[in-house]
């Protein structure tokens, strides 16, 4: 489960900070949120 869960973030993070940058947030959310999830 660990290696899908990895395969599926080391794809998925990368198309996750310009989503955060088109939706117009403000740099320190996106910093926040980029941090929670790598976290998580």
């Amino acid at each position: 489960m660990e290696a899908l869960f990895s395969a599926n973030f080391d794809r998925n993070y990368p198309l996750l900070l310009p989503y955060l940058q088109r939706e117009g947030l403000q740099p320190r959310t996106i910093e926040a949120y980029s941090r929670a999830i790598r976290r998580a």
